[in-house]
């Protein structure tokens, strides 16, 4: 017997990325601390780095499912905190192939651009100024993860349905480097998943729902 998979399937992934007319900066907010805008601020001068990201699906368990990972504190930037694989662009590559670059890196995931299925909305994170472009990949079965040490304290494995559950989101208000906000975030797997991280992942969420709504 052929079990079919439960949440969301690959064909709805691939039409959710492809949708027209999606309202991306109401999807943004949904998980937008309460200090920052989202976007290019006008007036702003000179160019982001370019970074890239790879949300890597997997069939797991009869499920899509994707890795977040848990920072170690031996970084330079964002000891600890959760992210989707990925970086700054380095040289003239492109931000599909540093997407897939840092996450052979990090994760010991080694892919080419055939498996890339689409695009999220480039995002600006004028805190460390990176216009991060969220690229989403599918293979059919879960990777040997093999996480860098000096990078990777932890794997997430995220179940897509788990991404629709509204009882993962929360809204705290929290004093972050000096300054007051409110902070929207998931609860993934015991780990606070917020910022850059969460807004993006809020594109994805929202495009899937809007199938279904």
């Amino acid at each position: 017997m052929i079990k079919q998979a439960t949440g969301p399937t690959l064909p709805d992934v691939q039409r959710a990325l492809g949708l027209s007319g999606f309202d991306v900066r109401a999807a943004w907010k949904r998980m937008l601390p309460s200090t920052r805008s989202e976007g290019l601020l006008d007036g702003e001068s000179g160019q982001p780095r370019p970074a890239g990201v790879l949300l890597l699906l997997y069939m797991h368990d009869d499920m899509l499912t994707f890795p977040l990972t848990r920072r170690t504190e031996l970084v330079a930037t964002h000891k600890g905190q959760i992210s989707l694989p990925g970086g700054a662009q380095e040289g003239n590559e492109t931000s599909r192939r540093t997407a897939l670059r840092e996450t052979c890196e990090e994760l010991h995931v080694c892919l080419d651009e055939t498996y890339l299925i689409g695009s999220l909305t480039p995002l600006h994170v004028t805190t460390s100024y990176f216009m991060i472009h969220p690229h989403v990949a599918y293979i059919p079965r879960r990777p040997a993860f093999e996480p860098d040490p000096i990078e990777v304290a932890e794997v997430l494995e995220v179940p897509l349905p788990l991404l629709l559950d509204e009882r993962i989101k929360a809204l705290e208000h929290w004093t972050y480097n000096g300054i007051e906000m409110d902070v929207p975030f998931y609860r993934i797997h015991g780990q606070t998943v917020w910022g850059a991280t969460a807004i993006i992942l809020s594109e994805f969420e929202t495009r899937l729902r809007t199938l279904f709504d």
